[in-house]
């Protein structure tokens, strides 16, 4: 593995390493959301008004940050979320980062948008993969790519359903974003004072997404088509057709997550896509209370948008998440030292995780509960006596 990085200790430090070594073009796309970006900064503000509160004397000597979901068994309680065009990031982003998930055993989730192809990351992560899937007009293109995630040997396969039409983000919209890249004179002194980055590219070929048909007549990949066929009907003939673990991503309605725990899907991913939609949005913490009153105790919920620590994984996890999934901090990562300064950062949150753990007394990553909390959200009291009662009625 990597030798460790002496710049990361820190999803901050990785974002400001990043910045400096990344055009101003590639460093926009991954740190960018819609609108203002007010949903993006309310994802992160957010988890600093939650406290956790300490305890002493406890024999926190030994702890477990190993946890199980969905029927598999995890080192630590966090993952690698599906992200769009990791290689841009730097060169052989997605190999490293499905090398990282089965060194440190966490599982990772390639994105349809992904710039390497369904059947490379299953070879190279192994049982430790995921595959994200868009829905965009075609059905048929779309149940091809869900075909292929199978036939690899893909098991658990992600619904996003938050992005029926990606929207705009002003930064992508005023640095010319587009793929493949068109160059201006603006776009060519941004790579020309980046030549780290720059070079390492165009030595390993610009990256573009690959598990994507062109459309009819278009040789270009379109970032902003349609993606709304992702529909109640499309969940249930989906449901239907994966027999393996079906995981529902980028709710933030209790209402929606009943109905689609009532569909049959295996666990919802509560996310607001890290703020890149919809800047009104709630932020994604604030809703998962309240989506763990409506589906019960026992229902599996993951969790992403605005983690960016030990702590706030800790945090998540005691507002009702059963796993949580981090995406940005891992591409400023990649961006900044490539795979070691991924590895570094994976163990640095493992370190924080662990850390939290002993200052709030406990030993074990799976006794994290809401108790934990200085001021406990009420629906995470009212759920854990639902489920307190459920429990002794069926005793």
């Amino acid at each position: 593995m990597n030798s460790k990085s002496n710049k990361i200790f820190s999803s901050q430090d990785a974002l400001q390493v990043a910045k400096q070594r990344l055009p101003r073009l590639i460093f926009d796309f991954i740190e960018g959301a819609t609108g203002r970006e007010v949903s993006a900064l309310r994802n992160m503000t957010r988890f600093d008004e939650i406290t956790l509160q300490p305890r002493v004397m406890e024999d926190v000597e030994t702890r477990r940050l190993n946890t199980n979901l969905l029927g598999q068994s995890y080192d630590l309680p966090f993952g690698i979320a599906p992200m769009g065009m990791c290689n841009l990031a730097w060169p052989g982003a997605d190999k490293a980062l499905a090398e990282a998930a089965q060194a440190f055993n966490l599982p990772v989730c390639l994105s349809s948008a992904a710039s390497s192809s369904i059947e490379d990351m299953r070879s190279w992560a192994s049982e430790n993969s995921w595959f994200q899937l868009y829905v965009g007009s075609s059905m048929e293109e779309s149940l091809a790519l869900v075909d292929r995630a199978r036939n690899a040997g893909y098991g658990t396969l992600v619904l996003t359903v938050d992005v029926p039409q990606v929207s705009r983000r002003l930064r992508d919209l005023r640095n010319g974003f587009q793929m493949p890249f068109r160059i201006t004179p603006k776009l060519f002194m941004d790579f020309a004072t980046h030549p780290r980055w720059s070079l390492a590219t165009l030595w390993q070929g610009v990256p573009k997404p690959i598990n994507f048909k062109p459309t009819s007549g278009n040789e270009q990949f379109d970032r902003n088509a349609s993606r709304a066929g992702a529909n109640w009907e499309f969940l249930k003939q989906l449901r239907d057709l994966w027999k393996g673990t079906l995981v529902i991503k980028g709710v933030t309605s209790a209402q929606d997550a009943l109905r689609i725990q009532r569909a049959g899907a295996d666990a919802i991913y509560v996310s607001n896509h890290g703020g890149r939609q919809l800047d009104s949005a709630p932020a994604a913490i604030d809703v998962l209370p309240k989506i763990r009153q409506a589906v019960g105790s026992d229902y599996p919920l993951l969790f992403d948008s605005g983690v960016r620590n030990g702590e706030d994984v800790v945090k998540a996890l005691a507002m009702g998440a059963d796993f949580v999934m981090l995406g940005r901090p891992f591409m400023f990562a990649l961006g900044a030292e490539g795979a070691r300064g991924l590895n570094s950062l994976i163990r640095t949150l493992g370190e924080d995780v662990s850390l939290t753990l002993a200052q709030t007394g406990l030993a074990n990553i799976n006794d994290v509960s809401h108790s934990m909390l200085v001021d406990c959200p009420p629906e995470l009291i009212q759920a854990s006596l639902t489920s307190i009662q459920n429990a002794t009625h069926q005793n």
